[in-house]
């Protein structure tokens, strides 16, 4: 479970992207009703396109930001396994972060073909 969550929502990149398009489409019947202006016209569609390509990079930063509080999550969650095993005597206690990591290192090396594999 995450705990510490961002105290703002997350704007949601569909409707900004449903609006771009509309924005677009609306730019298109402007420009077609007025060329003369089609250099102001072509300056706002590239700020458009560069919005629609800024929403994507942004969702792949999203996606990995989600993905490290994931890891994040899961390693403290092996500590606090660790700590309570040793607490209670187990023969093994650091048994749980090794296996976390490991796993960690299984999952990246997936992530990442063609980098040689984990340990």
């Amino acid at each position: 479970m995450l705990t510490h969550r961002h105290p703002y929502p997350d704007a949601d990149l569909q409707e900004v992207l449903s609006r771009n398009h509309t924005a677009a489409h609306l730019l298109t019947a402007l420009a077609r009703a007025t060329p003369a202006h089609a250099p102001i016209w072509d300056h706002i569609h590239l700020a458009l396109v560069d919005e629609r390509d800024i929403l994507a990079e942004l969702a792949s930063v999203r996606a990995e930001r989600a993905a490290d509080r994931r890891r994040r999550a899961d390693l403290i969650a092996a500590m606090r396994a660790t700590l309570a095993a040793h607490a209670e005597g187990e023969h093994d206690p650091l048994f749980y972060i090794r296996d976390e990591v490991q796993a960690q290192e299984r999952a990246e090396a997936r992530r990442a073909p063609g980098t040689g594999g984990g340990r």
